[in-house]
């Protein structure tokens, strides 16, 4: 009888370590929170729009890109004074520090939409997938759903995204 102990308790420890190694896998995916998400809506013909949120990480993470499926292109901007005018930039990414709160908003950083392929109608949600790298530089992924909206929620942060004669867009690189 002891010899059957003794041959039960590797198989239990196996058998208990299955069931722990999903636990570690997944204390390494994208732990991101995302709050106050939204992305403008559009009208017919026009090929982009912005989505903002404020995302928090609950360890050292890059925002290195974006990706959703109602863009044909969806990159990373930041808005830059240059001189007298306001440009638009692609960034390669965004730092986001261990439980400090990084906010994309309209005039900062925030998502762009290119190439749109239908007009994006408020009242509705798009799927926006956040592109991240760790510290050890593992690639990881987290896909958000974003609600449209005809103008930004109350008390968002730089609320206006307007375009003028001194607002240029760089969305392929300077």
């Amino acid at each position: 009888m002891q010899a059957l102990s003794f041959s039960i308790r590797p198989a239990l420890l196996a058998l208990a370590l299955c069931f722990l190694a999903p636990a570690g896998a997944l204390a390494h995916e994208a732990r991101v929170q995302v709050q106050d998400a939204w992305t403008r809506a559009t009208v017919p013909g026009q090929g982009g729009t912005g989505a903002f949120m404020t995302l928090q990480a609950n360890h050292d993470l890059e925002l290195v890109g974006a990706s959703s499926p109602v863009a044909g292109v969806t990159q990373v901007h930041e808005m830059k004074l240059e001189g007298n005018t306001m440009r638009m930039h692609p960034v390669p990414s965004l730092k986001l520090g261990a439980g400090q709160s990084v906010t994309l908003k309209p005039g900062g950083h925030h998502i762009m939409l290119l190439d749109l392929r239908q007009p994006l109608k408020a009242g509705t949600q798009i799927d926006i997938t956040l592109q991240l790298r760790d510290a050890q530089g593992a690639k990881l992924s987290q896909t958000v759903q974003v609600p449209v909206r005809q103008n930004a929620p109350d008390g968002a942060a730089g609320a206006s995204h307007e375009h003028d004669a001194t607002h240029t867009h760089d969305h392929h690189g300077s």
